[in-house]
């Protein structure tokens, strides 16, 4: 396969993702309760089990296993696992929160240039990986050729102001 650059699909973004789940019940009170997705209305077409949610730009969309008693469960949070990450406004906050909802976590960390970032992993009732973050302080630095990014506007905007007084 040749290599291509750029947008060879012209995508313009994330759409929704897949989770299959025991209990469409639960699941949908974790994603609401926990994570603050929202309940929207999905295709009556559809003729099997689940439920859309949207949140944060993306679609969550759950799908009821077949044999939900055959959903392998991870007991073990290891923030290696697959996961979706979301970043948050104030770590502690989220700290708390998790804490008040009695929900299990594991704390990690990551240095970079000077710069800290915390991470909270914990797991949805079928056992997949979420991570709560205050990623966007640390920069998008592409490999070659393109400019610095950052996942947040803000910091967008004041790693590009770095960006041209290093190259000045």
């Amino acid at each position: 396969m040749k290599a291509s650059v750029g947008n060879p699909l012209h995508l313009k973004s994330v759409n929704h993702i897949s989770l299959i789940c025991a209990s469409i019940e639960q699941s949908i009170n974790f994603y609401q309760h926990v994570l603050g997705f929202f309940p929207i209305r999905r295709p009556g077409s559809l003729n099997f089990d689940g439920a859309w949610l949207f949140g944060y730009g993306i679609g969550l969309h759950l799908l009821r296993a077949e044999n939900p008693e055959n959903i392998p469960r991870k007991t073990k949070i290891n923030p290696k696992d697959s996961h979706i990450s979301f970043q948050c406004e104030n770590m502690g906050a989220v700290e708390k929160k998790l804490k008040e909802m009695d929900i299990d976590y594991v704390r990690a960390m990551v240095v970079e240039g000077g710069i800290q970032v915390d991470q909270l992993f914990f797991h949805d009732p079928d056992g997949f990986m979420i991570e709560i973050c205050n990623c966007d302080s640390l920069p998008v630095i592409p490999l070659a050729g393109e400019m610095v990014r950052s996942c947040s506007r803000v910091n967008l905007q004041i790693m590009q102001q770095i960006q041209v007084v290093h190259q000045l």
